[in-house]
């Protein structure tokens, strides 16, 4: 893995190496020119990050620097300066845990782990996916998986517009069916809005005492625009209302909230105040049907989600490094099978030959079939005991069979195979 990230370089640097998805086919290609056959690029706000199958990592290494280096006119010196370079278990580990959320700017978010799909897709198309890389992305979505099957790590919000998306949900259920007042254009307010947009979030009014300010970001925001001088009715119609005026005084009052919600037949109200100070009246919070929460109340929820998040983190990284170990493990399995099986070949041979030699003689082809087996081994064993290594000799005949070994000569198990097979 070769890459710059939030934790490794500055802002400045990782803007620069950024790339959009329709650019990363061109990239992959550069590399397959360079002699890179197997790469994933993953270019997001917290990292511009390669993951690459290569026998020699070294070399992998420049050729994705130096490509890098060459589409964004950084000199190679900065990023060798400012870039990580991870290989082997180290940069299985970091795959596993980007995967899993682990190594984002807010651990738990649900994001990464579509990006990384999503860069899978592309270099899948690109042709860029070997069975090394193939079984490296599928150990990390396993992991992935269990981390949020087995932890609560993304359960709670970490910033104040998921904080307020979490209490709308509580109080309204599916925000496909509601609808929100966004009043001002303050940056919180904005921000909440489109977060909240995002989320599923069917109806969408914005206000403001400028008109035309209020049809921009109706526009920006995907809803529509009403006059502010409709305040009153505007927030009898909304479920959610967003206040982010920011005229350092309350603008919206009890008293218009208590006829908003007697126009609603008493349906409740989520109202977020975004403006410090407020723009809702504190008299709201005395009335039934109001949830009035400011900026200090959805910061508590989201630190609250933070520190979950962060006990979390402990159990889910031990559920990552369990599944890179089995994961080692089990290419480890996968490099040995050419020797089983050329292993089994010997065998079976030997066991023909066996029958060959003694047709229709059971009990000599058996005979046969066990001294040859066993002459090679104990020759091997009885040399590396005459090389002083009997220790050695015996524990690796304890894990080649998982026979218990006693203290005596190593390598008398075929004391007759040499006159018994002639």
């Amino acid at each position: 893995m070769v890459g710059a990230n939030h934790r490794s370089s500055s802002a400045s640097l990782r803007e620069r190496l950024y790339f959009e998805p329709a650019e990363t086919p061109a990239f992959l290609s550069r590399l397959r020119q360079d002699g890179i056959a197997a790469a994933l690029a993953l270019a997001t706000c917290d990292r511009v990050e390669v993951m690459a199958a290569d026998e020699d990592s070294d070399r992998a290494a420049g050729i994705i620097l130096d490509t890098l280096s060459s589409r964004s006119g950084v000199p190679r010196a900065d990023l060798d300066e400012q870039c990580i370079r991870l290989a082997g278990r180290a940069a299985l580990q970091h795959l596993f845990s980007v995967a899993s959320s682990l190594e984002s700017l807010i651990v738990g978010e649900p994001q990464v782990l579509g990006q990384v799909r999503a860069g899978d897709r592309i270099a899948r198309e690109a042709g860029m996916i070997d069975p090394t890389l193939d079984a490296a992305l599928s150990g990390a979505y396993h992991a992935a998986k269990r981390v949020r099957t087995e932890t609560a790590i993304g359960e709670r919000p970490v910033s104040i517009a998921a904080s307020a998306e979490r209490i709308a949900r509580n109080i309204h259920g599916e925000l496909s069916t509601a609808s929100a007042l966004l009043v001002g254009g303050g940056e919180m307010g904005c921000m909440i809005a489109d977060h909240l947009r995002a989320a599923g979030l069917d109806r969408l009014t914005v206000t403001a005492r400028i008109a035309s300010q209020a049809q921009s970001l109706s526009r920006q925001l995907g809803g529509h625009y009403g006059l502010f001088e409709e305040l009153g009715g505007l927030l009898s119609g909304a479920d959610i209302v967003i206040s982010a005026l920011g005229a350092g005084r309350p603008e919206i009052s009890g008293d218009a909230v208590r006829e908003a919600i007697a126009s609603r037949r008493r349906k409740p109200v989520f109202l977020i105040d975004a403006s410090v100070p407020g723009d809702i009246e504190a008299a709201v919070n005395d009335l039934d049907g109001a949830f009035l929460y400011d900026i200090d109340d959805l910061e508590a929820v989201a630190s609250e989600g933070r520190s979950v998040r962060d006990s979390e983190a402990v159990a889910a990284r031990a559920i990552v490094d369990e599944e890179v170990a089995r994961f080692l493990l089990d290419e480890a399995g996968r490099d040995a099978d050419p020797l089983v099986t050329a292993l089994r070949g010997a065998f079976e041979a030997a066991r023909r030959q066996a029958l060959r030699d003694a047709p229709g003689d059971a009990d000599r082809a058996t005979e046969l079939l066990i001294n040859r087996l066993l002459h090679e081994p104990s020759s091997a064993l009885r040399r590396m005991a005459g090389d002083g290594s009997v220790e050695q000799a015996r524990a690796l005949l304890g894990r080649l069979f998982d026979i218990p070994i006693g203290g005596g000569p190593v390598g008398d198990a075929d004391g007759e195979d040499e006159k018994n097979d002639g």
